[in-house]
């Protein structure tokens, strides 16, 4: 009597790798590099905010030292020797983050110098200088900057003149996307999750990934440059559930929380491809310019409220974030 056929079982692929599969490259959102590998993700982000919450583990102590000691090394005073170990700081966490994933990281420009193009482009060149230095080329670098007006401009001058590829951060509007890709940044990070904590505050309802308006924005943009061919990478970032990144499948990148990479790592749940280049071609989307028309860019920052509130909003943030850890990178270095 022959032995019974067993059936064999069918393996279902987690949701994160769904997600890759659709076509989406999957970025880390993280300054805990120890937390990265698992998921195997292309790219990382950084931010102040996640580099500040890093530094204040015992586990990159290591880490702060090597900075603080370039910047008594190389500065002459307090103040500009934590200028230098706050960003050797930053440089060794994108060093650390590019031994574990193949593509890039993103290391971010001092929001502070956010209405400042001249004082951003030199910042941005000594960043990519500092990497240099310890042997890792300008191509595994975006230089992270806010998507304000000089922001976009000093990054249209560090893509064409230097060769340095950028990724225009705390992005909120139609208009900030379009003059981004006019100035051919590399990347944009279109800003999801606050979108909707914006809306949600001031309407009270609760969103679903579907008809999220921070999703509906990353839709707008994604089939707006696909329709128009631009070049410029869309990279939904900010999210405050898996839903929203669901919703999203199929566009260029997606930057993802260590939680929320482990949420889809761990589920089985389908998902399926939601956007294409080829509905995007359909859309029916007026083309609009913004090239050298910075009244007309500012004005229609303006009439968004919510993005004109999040910027300032996330700029602040950011802000404080970086001066709280140069206080505490001071410390050190005048100890």
């Amino acid at each position: 009597m022959s032995e019974p056929v067993q059936k064999k079982q069918k393996v279902t692929s987690s949701s994160l790798e769904q997600l890759k599969a659709s076509g989406t490259v999957v970025v880390a959102d993280t300054g805990d590099f120890a937390s990265i590998a698992k998921f195997t993700p292309q790219d990382a982000t950084t931010n102040p905010s996640l580099i500040l919450a890093a530094a204040k583990q015992s586990a990159y102590a290591k880490l702060i030292d090597v900075a603080v000691e370039y910047g008594k090394k190389h500065g002459k005073t307090t103040e500009e020797k934590t200028e230098i170990a706050v960003d050797r700081l930053l440089v060794e966490f994108g060093k650390e983050i590019l031994a574990i994933v193949p593509g890039r990281v993103s290391t971010e420009v001092d929001a502070r110098l956010s209405f400042d193009k001249e004082a951003t482009i030199a910042k941005a060149l000594e960043i990519i200088k500092l990497y240099k230095d310890i042997g890792i080329s300008k191509e595994r670098v975006l230089i992270k900057i806010a998507s304000t007006w000089e922001g976009i401009q000093a990054a249209r001058e560090l893509e064409s003149k230097h060769g340095i590829h950028c990724n225009l951060t705390l992005l909120f509007s139609f208009s900030q996307a379009v003059a981004c890709a006019e100035a051919n940044v590399t990347l944009i990070s279109p800003f999801v999750g606050r979108i909707m904590d914006w809306h949600k505050a001031k309407t009270g309802e609760t969103y679903t990934g579907r008809n999220d308006p921070g999703v509906l924005s990353v839709k707008k943009i994604y089939n707006y440059y696909k329709k128009y061919d631009y070049k410029t990478i869309v990279m939904g970032a900010s999210f405050r559930n898996v839903d929203e990144i669901k919703n999203l499948a199929g566009v260029d990148f997606l930057t993802i929380s260590p939680s929320l990479l482990d949420e889809l790592l761990n589920s089985q749940e389908p998902v399926p491809r939601v956007l294409d280049v080829a509905s995007a071609k359909k859309e029916n989307i007026p083309k609009v310019s913004f090239i050298d028309d910075e009244s007309t860019f500012r004005f229609e920052l303006n009439e968004d409220a919510m993005a004109t509130e999040k910027l300032a909003e996330g700029i602040r943030k950011f802000s404080a974030d970086i001066v709280t850890l140069f206080d505490l990178i001071e410390k050190k270095v005048a100890a």
